[in-house]
């Protein structure tokens, strides 16, 4: 197994995954495919919907629009249809970085956890084929696809690879050089309601990028195998001031909170142009843990 030099990120000292951040490695990914019409949209309040060619307007499930109309229609209007139209946006493709560990060139062509079996799971809190979970605040994760090409149908049948670091910053595979070492990251197809949920953990915050997530998007589970079959990538972001609080709150993220203090999105190269489309929204639950959504849309 080839040795990835100085591909270890930590949270607190200087990581790799600031190299992940760096202009140098973003810029060479093309940031914003499906923002050419949002110069046509209102503003996006959908945390899945705006930004693409394939939209009409955003909605779609954020609690923050106040919608604060007074009424001055009167409205005659003879209109016949009288449901609210859905519409939804392509979500904006974002880097991989250099942690995807999936057979890609970013992984030196050698790194892909995608070809292991059992890497299709729910629970991706440990290495497949261990009981060892990583330490971190639980949280679950349930992702949404639609399609814009079909009203914001469900995509049912769609694989979708997530990865993220660890509590104090750190990304499987790599840290290791192990591809044994996969936690934090799994692949799941979606069902009928084009919908997948993931149990992970909070993920921590390293020097030089806003806490996030990546995923892929694979058109089958059987196709789930390398990333020359993926026909989309892309990032999810969390709401600052609640990380902040359960990062102040949780002794293993201390280094995240030196690090969340640093930066904001308008500072983050990767989220610097808005996060509408990225946005997940998240709320305590329960069991002593965190539950975040999202939906985002694809032309299929």
């Amino acid at each position: 197994m080839p040795h990835l030099p100085s591909l270890s990120p930590t949270a607190a000292t200087a990581p790799a995954p600031a190299a992940a951040a760096s202009p140098s490695t973003h810029t060479a990914t093309s940031r914003r495919l499906a923002l050419s019409a949002l110069g046509s949209l209102s503003v996006a309040t959908l945390w899945g919907c705006g930004g693409g060619s394939d939209s009409t307007s955003t909605d779609s499930g954020s609690s923050t629009d106040s919608g604060s109309g007074t009424g001055s229609s009167t409205g005659s209007g003879t209109g016949t249809g009288t449901g609210t139209t859905t519409s939804c946006s392509v979500v904006p493709e974002e880097t991989a970085g250099p942690y995807p560990a999936d057979g890609s060139t970013a992984s030196n062509n050698t790194y892909n956890v995608l070809a292991l079996s059992g890497i299709v799971r729910s629970d991706i809190r440990s290495s497949v084929g261990s009981s060892t979970q990583v330490s971190g605040v639980p949280l679950s994760i349930t992702i949404t696809l639609t399609n814009t090409k079909a009203s914001c149908a469900p995509l049912a049948g769609y694989a979708i690879y997530l990865w993220h670091c660890t509590q104090d910053g750190n990304y499987s595979v790599y840290t290791s050089n192990n591809i044994a070492d996969n936690h934090l990251r799994g692949v799941q197809a979606t069902d009928a309601n084009g919908t997948v949920t993931f149990t992970t953990i909070v993920p921590g915050c390293y020097s030089g990028r806003m806490p996030h997530m990546h995923l892929e998007i694979y058109p089958t589970l059987a196709s789930a195998t390398k990333a020359a079959n993926k026909i989309k990538t892309t990032q999810l972001a969390f709401p600052t001031t609640l990380l902040s609080s359960i990062y102040s709150s949780n002794s293993g993220y201390s280094a995240s909170v030196r690090n969340l203090a640093s930066i904001t999105f308008a500072t983050d190269n990767v989220f610097s142009d808005g996060t509408e489309l990225e946005m997940t929204t998240m709320q305590a639950n329960t069991g002593g843990g965190y539950s975040a959504s999202i939906t985002i849309s694809i032309a299929a």
